[in-house]
C-alpha cells in the first residue's frame, strides 16, 4: 500500500476573464479529478481555489504511486502447445518469446474454453510524481477556453500568460514544466498587499499562507465575504443593496483582498430612468446599487476596492469622478429621446434589416400587429391597443439609450412611450412584449403585452423557420427556443386557449411570398409544430416529470399547451395512485390486441345482446356508467378526477382478463368483446395512454 500526502497544483498568471472565472475552476477540477481516478490514484476530497491571478487544486491523501498489480497473459490451449513427441510446438515458442521468458517458466490455467499456457507479469504502479505534470498539461488542455492568446515568443496557448506553476506532494516538489514555467514550492501573495514571493511548506499552509498575505484563495469564502461586507455598509447607509448573483460572481473574480467603499452621485440624475443608471453601474462599472425603504434607487452606491488603502477617500473620490460623465451620458441621452416621438421613430425602422428574406424591423412590427388583431379576435380583447402598441414597439431600438445599452430595450420604449403621452396599457405593452426574457422571468401581465408578446415571438418563429434557419445543435442566432418556451409558457400560466396550430397557421400567412410551394408551407408547418412539442417536453423534463409521463400525453398530437399542461399533471398524479400499475399495464395489453386486431375493430360496436360471461358483462355496465362523468370532467379539463374515476374499472378489467376468452373461436364474439376492449381504450386515450408507463 503506497504512502499517502495532499497534491496541490497552482497555476499562476496575468489577469484572468471575470467572467469564466468560475468556469475555468469547475472544469479545471473537473477534467483532473476524471484523469486521476482513470490512472487509479487513490484519493480522498478536493479542494478548489480561484482567484484573477491563480488556478488551484489540492487533492487530498493522494497516494505516492498506483497499486501495483498482476496481469495474467493467456497463451494457446494446452492441448495445441505440445507436438507428438512432446515438445513445444511453434505456438507455445511464441508465446513465451512474447512474455520475455523461457517456456519452462509459462503455467497453465483453467479457463471455460479449456486449459491453456499463461504467464503472470507482475507490474509495478508508476509513481504520482512521474504521472501528475502530464496528467495536469492533459486537464489544462481541456479547459473551455474560446479565445487563447500567446504571449513573447512562447509556442504554448493559454487564456492569459502565465506567470508561475506551483506543484507539490506533501513537502515534495514535483518537477514539471508547464507553459516555459518550471515548477516549484514558490507561489505570490497579493499583487500589491504582499512581500512578493512565499515558499509553501506543503499544501496544509496554502490558504493560510495567502490569507496572511491578502489572498482569499476561496471563490465561495470570498465571495461570503463580499456579500456581509456590502450588505453591512448598505445598513449603515440606511439602505438596501441590491446583490445580483451574476454580479456578485463577476466582482468576486475581480479581486482577491475585497474591501466594500461606499460612493456617492449628484441626486439630478436621479431625473434618469434608473435602469438606465443602474445599467451604467453594473455592467460598466462593477458597483453595487442602493434603494431607500420604499425601493427607490438612491444617489449611492458601493464599489469593491481590490485594495486595503491607508487613504480609501481617494478611491472613493476617483470612483465618483469617473461615474459622472457616465451618467451625464445617459442623461443627455434620455433627453434627447423624449425630443423625439416613438411613432417619428418608427420610420427609422425602414432601414434596419431583421433577416434578409423577411424584410426590416418596420416589416416585423407591421406583422406582430396582423398576427397580434388575429389572436385578440380569437381571445375577445379590443383591438385598438394591439394595433397601437405593434406600431411603435420596436422604435426604442433606434433611441441613443438603447444603442448605447442594448439590454434596455423595451424597458426605455415603456418610458419613452408614457413620455408621449401613450395610456398605461400600451406603454406597458413596450416592455412586456420582450418577457419572458430568461428561464423563470415574470410574464406580460396586460392583455396588450400577452398577445404582442406572443405575436413577435411566433413570428420570429415562423419567419425564421420558413427562410430555412432553422436551429441546430447549440446554434440558435435568434434564440427561436427560448422564444417557443415564451409562447408555451404564457398560453399555459395565463391559461390561454389557444392551439399551436391555429397559431402557426395565422402566422404563416404572413410569408406566402417566402415559400416556393403550398407542400413546402406544409413541411414547414409541421417542423415548426414538432419543435414546439419537443420545447414542451423539454419543459415538463426540467420540471422533474419523467419522460414516459410526458410522452403519455404528447403522443396523442395534441395542439394545445394549456389542454396538455392539464393532461400531464393528471398522469403524474394518477401514476402515484396505487391502481395506477396495474391499469397502466391492462392499458398495454389492451392496446397489443387492438393493434394485432386493427382490421377488426374497425367501427366496432359492442352488442349487448352478445355479452354472455359474467365478467364482460360488469365490466361493459361500468364503462357505461362512468362514461359520461368522466366526459363531463373532460369537458372541464379535470383530468385529474376523470383518471381517478377510471380507477373504479381496476378489478372489472382484471376480472375479465381473468375469465374472458377475447380471441374466441366464435367469430361474432370475438368481434364484441374486442368492442367492449376498443370502448376501454377510447376511454382512457381520451384523456392519455398510459400504456407508456409501462415502457
Amino acid at each position: 500500500m503506497s504512502s499517502a500526502e495532499n497534491f496541490i497544483v497552482e497555476l499562476g498568471t496575468e489577469e484572468l476573464p471575470p467572467k469564466s472565472l468560475e468556469t475555468l475552476i469547475s472544469a479545471f477540477h473537473e477534467e483532473l479529478l476524471k484523469l486521476v481516478d482513470d490512472a487509479k490514484l487513490e484519493h480522498q476530497q478536493c479542494c478548489v481555489f480561484a482567484t484573477p491571478r491563480r488556478l488551484c487544486i489540492i487533492i487530498n491523501q493522494l497516494a505516492s504511486a498506483q497499486a501495483d498489480k498482476t496481469i495474467e497473459r493467456q497463451g494457446p490451449a494446452v492441448s495445441a502447445a505440445y507436438d507428438d513427441d512432446g515438445n513445444p510446438t511453434p505456438a507455445a515458442l511464441g508465446f513465451a518469446r512474447s512474455c520475455g521468458v523461457e517456456f519452462s517458466q509459462l503455467s497453465k490455467t483453467e479457463t471455460a474454453k479449456g486449459e491453456r499456457l499463461s504467464f503472470q507479469i507482475n507490474e509495478t504502479g508508476k509513481a504520482t510524481k512521474e504521472l501528475m505534470p502530464e496528467l495536469v498539461k492533459a486537464a489544462l488542455s481541456k479547459l473551455p477556453i474560446a479565445k487563447s492568446m500567446r504571449w513573447g515568443d512562447h509556442p504554448d496557448s493559454f487564456i492569459r500568460p502565465v506567470k508561475w506553476l506551483l506543484m507539490m506532494h506533501g513537502e515534495l516538489i514535483i518537477p514539471a514544466t508547464l507553459f516555459r514555467c518550471e515548477s516549484s514550492n514558490i507561489t505570490y501573495g497579493h499583487r500589491f498587499l504582499s512581500s512578493g514571493k512565499l515558499t509553501l511548506k506543503s499544501a496544509d499552509d496554502y490558504e493560510d499562507l495567502l490569507q496572511s498575505n491578502f489572498v482569499i484563495a476561496d471563490l465561495e469564502k470570498r465571495k461570503s465575504t463580499i456579500n456581509a461586507q456590502v450588505e453591512r455598509l448598505a445598513n449603515d447607509l440606511n439602505a438596501t443593496a441590491v446583490i445580483e448573483p451574476s454580479l456578485l460572481s463577476e466582482v468576486n473574480a475581480l479581486v482577491e483582498w475585497p474591501v466594500a467603499l461606499a460612493g456617492n452621485f449628484d441626486p439630478s440624475f436621479l431625473t434618469v430612468p434608473p435602469e438606465a443608471l443602474i445599467s451604467t453601474m453594473s455592467a460598466n462599472q462593477k458597483y453595487f446599487h442602493l434603494k431607500d425603504a420604499q425601493q427607490n434607487l438612491i444617489s449611492k452606491f458601493i464599489t469593491i476596492s481590490n485594495i486595503e488603502s491607508t487613504h480609501p477617500n481617494s478611491i472613493i473620490t476617483g470612483n465618483e469622478r469617473v461615474i459622472r460623465p457616465r451618467f451625464a451620458d445617459a442623461m443627455f441621452f434620455f433627453e434627447q429621446d423624449c425630443k423625439h416621438s416613438l411613432t417619428n421613430q418608427a420610420n427609422k425602422l425602414k432601414k434596419i434589416t431583421f433577416q434578409k428574406e423577411l424584410g426590416t424591423i418596420f416589416d416585423k412590427t407591421t406583422r406582430i400587429s396582423s398576427i397580434g388583431s388575429e389572436i385578440a379576435q380569437l381571445l375577445n380583447v379590443d383591438q385598438q391597443n394591439i394595433i397601437r402598441a405593434a406600431l411603435i414597439c420596436k422604435s426604442d431600438l433606434v433611441s441613443q439609450m438603447v444603442i448605447e445599452f442594448p439590454n434596455l430595450q423595451g424597458i426605455m420604449g415603456q418610458y419613452y412611450a408614457a413620455n408621449d403621452g401613450e395610456n398605461a396599457e400600451v406603454s406597458t405593452a413596450m416592455d412586456e412584449i420582450y418577457k419572458p426574457r430568461f428561464a423563470g422571468d415574470h410574464l406580460p401581465s396586460t392583455p396588450t403585452g400577452i398577445i404582442l408578446a406572443l405575436a413577435d415571438r411566433l413570428d420570429s418563429l415562423v419567419g425564421i423557420f420558413a427562410a430555412g434557419q432553422i436551429p441546430s445543435g447549440t446554434k440558435d442566432p435568434f434564440a427561436l427556443r427560448r422564444a417557443a418556451l415564451g409562447i408555451i409558457r404564457i398560453i399555459i400560466e395565463k391559461k390561454l386557449p389557444l392551439s399551436l396550430d391555429s397559431l402557426i397557421d395565422l402566422a404563416s400567412k404572413n410569408f406566402t411570398s417566402v415559400y416556393n410551394s403550398p407542400d413546402e408551407i406544409i413541411k414547414n408547418t409541421q417542423q415548426l409544430f414538432e419543435f414546439f412539442v419537443g420545447r414542451i417536453k423539454a419543459l415538463y423534463l426540467d420540471k422533474g416529470f419523467t419522460n414516459p409521463i410526458i410522452q403519455s400525453v404528447l403522443s396523442l398530437g395534441l395542439t394545445n399547451p394549456l389542454d396538455i399542461d392539464a393532461r400531464i399533471n393528471a398522469v403524474k398524479t394518477f401514476s402515484e395512485l396505487k391502481e395506477a400499475n396495474s391499469l397502466s399495464e391492462s392499458n398495454k395489453r389492451v392496446a397489443n390486441i387492438l393493434t394485432k386486431n386493427a382490421s377488426n375493430t374497425a367501427e366496432l360496436a359492442v352488442d349487448k345482446n352478445r355479452l354472455e360471461e359474467n365478467a364482460e358483462i360488469i365490466l361493459y355496465q361500468a364503462m357505461l356508467k362512468i362514461t359520461p362523468e368522466v366526459n363531463s370532467l373532460c369537458d372541464k379539463l379535470d383530468y385529474t378526477n376523470a383518471l381517478t374515476l377510471l380507477t373504479e374499472l381496476k378489478n372489472p378489467i382484471d376480472a375479465f382478463f381473468d375469465s374472458v376468452m377475447v380471441m374466441d373461436e366464435d367469430l361474432k364474439l370475438r368481434s364484441n368483446r374486442l368492442a367492449i376492449l376498443q370502448h376501454l381504450r377510447n376511454l382512457f386515450i381520451g384523456i392519455a395512454d398510459i400504456a407508456y408507463l409501462q415502457k
